[in-house]
């Protein structure tokens, strides 16, 4: 349909009044909102998801696309049913106890839902505890853990020790990330993937969640 490329593409310019405008008369219209999500606001999102990790756009771009998605998204909202509304799972994503760093990780949230998963972002300086107890309650597929400070990376580990501990470390998966974090560090804490910047963490989410 017509309507759900335009939409994609007012998106993918960081225009949320069109979009906001457009979601509405594809609803009036009487598309199902969840053809309109997949096809028009999920749709525009992944192609600035690809420019962005091609260097394409930048994290302002990212941020304008991100409101624009949201202004349609609340209007769907109703008209999803919970299962539909953001259907790829859940993440729970945190910076990890003694960190207060967060930018990176904000990226990384906004990514996630304008990919379609559903984030519940647990905030900096985040206990082990908290991760695992909320990806349990939730039913989260996956743990996205960031840290910038070397000091506080073992609490990475502190959270895949925890998951076994308690027997989920089969059906929640962890991806860990942040500027001291390397793919070696992430093998020895035995981390199931790593995501060098913001968009390859989505992909590798993607990829977990399979």
């Amino acid at each position: 349909m017509e309507i759900l490329s335009q939409i994609a593409s007012e998106l993918e310019c960081g225009a949320h009044e069109a979009v906001r405008a457009l979601t509405q008369s594809a609803l009036e219209q009487e598309l199902e909102a969840g053809v309109i999500l997949e096809r028009g606001l999920l749709a525009g999102m992944q192609v600035v998801g690809d420019r962005f990790r091609n260097h394409e756009v930048f994290l302002p771009e990212v941020l304008l696309a991100a409101r624009a998605m949201n202004a349609g998204l609340e209007l769907l909202e109703p008209h999803l049913g919970k299962a539909v509304a953001l259907s790829r799972g859940t993440v729970v994503i945190g910076t990890v106890q003694g960190d207060l760093h967060d930018i990176g990780k904000n990226l990384v949230g906004i990514m996630l839902s304008g990919a379609g998963f559903e984030v519940i972002d647990l905030g900096k300086d985040v206990s082990p505890e908290t991760f695992v107890d909320t990806a349990h309650e939730t039913g989260a597929s996956v743990i996205g853990m960031s840290a910038l400070l070397t000091t506080t990376m073992p609490g990475m580990k502190k959270v895949i020790a925890l998951l076994k501990e308690r027997g989920l470390d089969s059906s929640v998966r962890t991806v860990v990330g942040g500027a001291p974090v390397t793919e070696e560090f992430a093998r020895e804490i035995g981390a199931d993937s790593y995501g060098f910047d913001a968009a390859h963490a989505v992909e590798c989410v993607k990829e977990l969640v399979g």
